[in-house]
């Protein structure tokens, strides 16, 4: 190797003749550059001579021959390889060792390749499809059903009920009235529009009313107390010509006893009890 370089930097001695090696602009004898720059091999400790080709991968260094996999002791130069806990793995090795295997088609994920994970599972990208469609669903919203993934259209297309009030999809919840299902924020009384969900309720021609509104608009009022008689929660009430009592409101006009399953007298608008009727 001819060079303007005339002495080793560190040695002094002459290179004419010699093989040398350059660092940072200083030429080294092979002996002194070897001894102050060559990096130790992590397989066999040895160092890299500047002579020897000098792999590196994250700050560490291998001869060519000392490059291999840590299982099988394949060769991995210039081929693909993973790491694992400091270890260098031919794919194969790495793959039987810790790849994750598809939750579809239960192959090895080899590493390198793109990998999908839902719930706690993993996919090939190529797997993790719709079921109906079978397009990739990648990162895009998506339903599951009976352990299978759907896109957010198909699953509509299949599976999803609409709202009987506002005839879009119920995506989840919801309340079946009538064998029709509703939105919880649609199952309104049909009077006030206060949401029903989890309320008591009386239904009329097919339409679900709060009690309220119920008693406002369609209740019977009781002869004696002038309320509402809506028989809510099974209470009992009286019914006589087109008249109607709360149970507890049926009783004598004049001493009060209650009338109910008991013979009773009228008197225009009173009711009597047998004692007091004759008097």
């Amino acid at each position: 190797m001819t060079s303007s370089h005339t002495d080793c930097h560190y040695c002094l001695q002459s290179l004419r003749g010699r093989k040398y090696a350059l660092r940072e602009e200083n030429a080294y004898c092979v002996t002194c550059y070897d001894s102050l720059f060559a990096n130790p091999c992590e397989e066999c400790k040895q160092p890299i001579e500047c002579d020897s080709k000098d792999l590196a991968y994250k700050g560490r260094h291998w001869h060519e021959r000392c490059f291999k996999c840590a299982k099988c002791s394949r060769s991995l130069v210039e081929k693909p390889f993973a790491a694992k806990d400091e270890l260098l793995l031919c794919t194969e090795c790495y793959s039987d060792e810790y790849s994750s295997k598809c939750f579809h088609c239960q192959k090895t994920i080899m590493p390198g390749s793109r990998k999908m994970e839902f719930k706690g599972s993993s996919w090939h990208e190529s797997c993790f499809v719709c079921q109906y469609c079978r397009q990739p669903l990648g990162t895009k919203p998506l339903i599951t059903k009976d352990n299978e993934n759907y896109c957010v259209p198909c699953f509509e297309k299949q599976f999803a009920h609409y709202c009987y009030s506002c005839k879009k999809v119920i995506t989840s919840g919801g309340v079946t009235y009538h064998d029709q299902p509703w939105h919880r924020e649609c199952f309104v009384c049909a009077g006030c529009k206060t949401q029903l969900s989890g309320q008591r309720f009386i239904s009329k021609d097919e339409y679900p009313y709060c009690v309220d509104c119920f008693s406002k608009l369609y209740a019977k009022k009781c002869a004696a107390c002038r309320k509402p008689i809506t028989a809510l929660g099974g209470a009992k009430f009286v019914s006589f010509e087109e008249r109607q009592w709360h149970g507890e409101c049926f009783n004598c006009a004049k001493c009060s006893v209650s009338l109910v399953g008991q013979r009773f007298l009228t008197r225009q608008d009173d009711v009597l009890c047998h004692e007091c009727g004759p008097a």
